[in-house]
């Protein structure tokens, strides 16, 4: 089984209020990607929180998704996947996890289907997907790599493991713009979403 993991611990400093809970399409962030990943064959959805974390818990609650706190938030997004791998490496029947970003509202279900049909079939360790050249979100990576994600440095991140597993990555074209758009100004915000 595959898990989705959506990180949402950060402070939305730039953003100046909780990149989650901004609406889009008649929705929040938050709700319209975890909407998006039940419509896959993710067999769960964990949505990793931080900043102001009993608030956003409340405001969340009503989502089918299960809610993890990450205490240390402050030390950047990998201690919020690290806090992701450290949940699921206690599930036997997890074979990885497929990492989106809150910031990230623009994901398309085909394309999450897409990337966990060719991980399996692939066997590779991470599945990402690239739009004109750029790659995107979300990535998926193999268990095989929790330890690796564990052990990645703070300042690096798991671009560091990304990195050291060039061979064992399988690119997905696409044209999907969503993968990366990543909206976590104001100025993005008005740009990207309609009637923002």
């Amino acid at each position: 089984m595959l898990y989705a993991v959506v990180l949402s611990a950060g402070e939305s400093s730039r953003m100046g209020r909780p990149k989650a809970l901004l609406p889009i399409d008649g929705q929040t962030f938050i709700e319209k990607i975890v909407s998006a990943l039940r419509q896959t064959q993710a067999g769960k959805v964990i949505v990793v929180l931080g900043h102001n974390a009993e608030e956003m818990r409340a405001r969340i609650a009503h989502l089918p998704a299960e809610i993890l706190i990450n205490p240390d938030y402050k030390l950047g997004q990998l201690s919020s996947l690290q806090a992701a791998v450290r949940r699921l490496q206690t599930d036997a029947d997890c074979d990885g996890m497929l990492v989106h970003l809150v910031d990230h509202p623009y994901i398309e279900p085909a394309l999450v289907g897409e990337m966990i049909r060719r991980f399996y079939e692939s066997k590779k360790l991470i599945v990402v997907p690239r739009r004109g050249g750029r790659r995107g979100h979300p990535v998926i990576f193999s268990r095989v790599l929790f330890a690796e994600l564990l052990a990645a440095p703070m300042d690096r991140g798991a671009r560091a493991v990304v990195n050291a597993h060039r061979d064992d990555t399988l690119e997905i074209e696409t044209n999907e713009e969503g993968i990366v758009v990543d909206i976590d100004t104001p100025e993005l915000y008005r740009q990207h979403v309609k009637g923002a």
